[in-house]
């Protein structure tokens, strides 16, 4: 559904106050709204990589660009850093991020590649950034923080670390925001590669984009078992949302750097954003940031 091709297409969100689709393109540092009815794209180039964006309850997105949360004024297009994280770690950058049910803003951070294929380990961490600016790290030692949600009951909180090829699943206080108890709830397949992001539907049942296999997967939590394989055009698949009017779409983004020239011209719709209709389920509203 959105043709104009993106190096790194993540984060998904539907606004439904807009009636758009906003998203990111991280490696080429802008945050993008695409409007169903117009079939029009607007974007706010940032001075980083912009890796996660999530509404506000008063307007405008809070965003991640290099290791900063941020504020994002979409009419002046203004940005505005809240606070940085991880000063001392030079080659570190925010990855995925989501609002949690009591509007704060989880996201997490990885080490970038020094060469194809070669990154430190374990260098990554997840935040929570509160409603009063605050902060707290929720996970250390992490890989690649990617995809994340919360069970509908809100006792759970799902989140993906890419390098584990794993689903985890954790204890979720809703009053404090805090997580613990880690469990995996489901590791993927060889044929299912890696894990990126991730989203909840209205049966509890997540759906996670698998970068590289050029598919996402429908995940039963309660079983641990893949219930549903959507297969798409394109291999590096990096996310995935509810949106329409009624949460009946699924809107599927994608990537083409790390494709070579052959497998661009075998793969012609990479770097598009996909919609999926007929899936017989529907997705929730995203939550808002809380300031």
């Amino acid at each position: 559904v959105v043709k104009e091709k993106n190096r790194m297409e993540e984060c998904p969100v539907w606004e439904e106050r807009e009636n758009a689709l906003v998203y990111v393109d991280i490696n080429s540092q802008k945050v993008c709204r695409w409007s169903p009815l117009t079939n029009e794209v607007q974007s706010v180039s940032v001075d980083a990589r912009v890796s996660s964006v999530a509404l506000r309850q008063c307007g405008g997105y809070v965003i991640t660009l290099g290791t900063r949360f941020a504020f994002l004024d979409w009419d002046t297009q203004a940005v505005s850093t809240i606070l940085e994280v991880e000063q001392d770690k030079p080659n570190n950058r925010f990855n995925d991020g989501k609002v949690d049910p009591k509007g704060r803003f989880f996201a997490g951070t990885m080490a970038e590649e020094t060469a194809p294929g070669v990154r430190a380990r374990r260098q990554g961490a997840l935040y929570t950034l509160f409603p009063d600016h605050s902060v707290i790290k929720q996970l250390d030692q992490v890989d690649i923080s990617n995809g994340l949600d919360w069970s509908l009951d809100h006792r759970t909180f799902f989140h993906i670390d890419s390098l584990a090829y794993a689903v985890h699943a954790f204890r979720y206080d809703v009053h404090t925001g805090r997580i613990a108890c880690p469990r995996v709830v489901y590791h993927l397949e060889k044929e299912e590669r890696m894990p990126d992001g991730m989203c909840i539907d209205a049966e509890g049942k997540l759906w996670v984009a698998c970068i590289d296999a050029g598919r996402v997967i429908r995940i039963d939590p309660e079983t641990g078992k893949r219930i549903q394989t959507v297969r798409l055009p394109a291999s590096r698949i990096t996310s995935c949302c509810f949106g329409g009017k009624d949460y009946s779409e699924m809107y599927v983004t994608s990537a083409y750097d790390g494709l070579d020239e052959a497998t661009l011209a075998k793969e012609p719709q990479a770097g598009e954003i996909f919609k999926i209709t007929g899936l017989g389920v529907k997705g929730i509203p995203q939550n808002f940031y809380a300031a």
